[in-house]
């Protein structure tokens, strides 16, 4: 387990969200008591609970719903997993696909669908998007103890897009690879099957 997976989080303070979002507003000239902004403090701080959910579990557990299919050891692919999350350096949004590949030891597999809520557990926290992708790669690992692993994230940061460059529609791809799809055949497969 990596040191980012091992940290405790906090449970979320709605009651000292809200009040910092009062106080931002003012910050920035704003008057946090007229009619569009009464509900804002209370709604940035559900909102919170929700974008930000992914701090308060273990979204490797996903994985443990595990399957045994004897001598499987072919390819997994889920591509185009959507995932979205907030930048630590700004606290700005990016949006992106995962695709995640997996070669399984001795049959054991997972559902589908579990490696998309691991995706997600992961994107639901302040991130970068070469952390993600590690954490996604690394609970693969831990969980499933396959082959190999290779997990690639693309996504466009609103960091880049909204503020500073204005570079929109620049996509940023980092991969993760672990095991035997480090074999440069192997992972070539991988990335032909994945379309990259």
């Amino acid at each position: 387990m990596s040191d980012t997976d091992e940290r405790h989080f906090n449970e979320l303070d709605k009651m000292r969200v809200e009040a910092a979002v009062r106080e931002f507003l003012v910050a920035i000239g704003e008057d946090p008591s007229r009619e569009g902004l009464l509900g804002t403090p209370d709604r940035v701080a559900r909102a919170c609970e929700e974008i930000l959910g992914g701090m308060q579990e273990d979204p490797g557990a996903y994985l443990r719903t595990q399957f045994h299919e004897p001598g499987n050891q072919e390819m997994v692919i889920v591509k185009d997993i959507p995932f979205s999350s907030l930048c630590e350096h700004h606290v700005l949004p990016f949006i992106g696909r995962a695709h995640v590949c997996y070669i399984p030891r001795d049959g054991r597999i997972t559902g589908l669908s579990k490696i998309a809520r691991c995706v997600s557990g992961y994107a639901r926290r302040l991130q970068v998007q070469e952390r993600l992708t590690g954490q996604v790669a690394d609970a693969m690992v831990r969980e499933l103890d396959p082959l190999g692993v290779l997990v690639v994230l693309e996504a466009e940061h609103t960091c880049m897009t909204m503020r500073g460059v204005r570079a929109a529609g620049a996509l940023t791809t980092t991969s993760a690879v672990r095991g035997c799809l480090r074999d440069l055949k192997t992972r070539e497969e991988a990335l032909r099957l994945l379309g990259l």
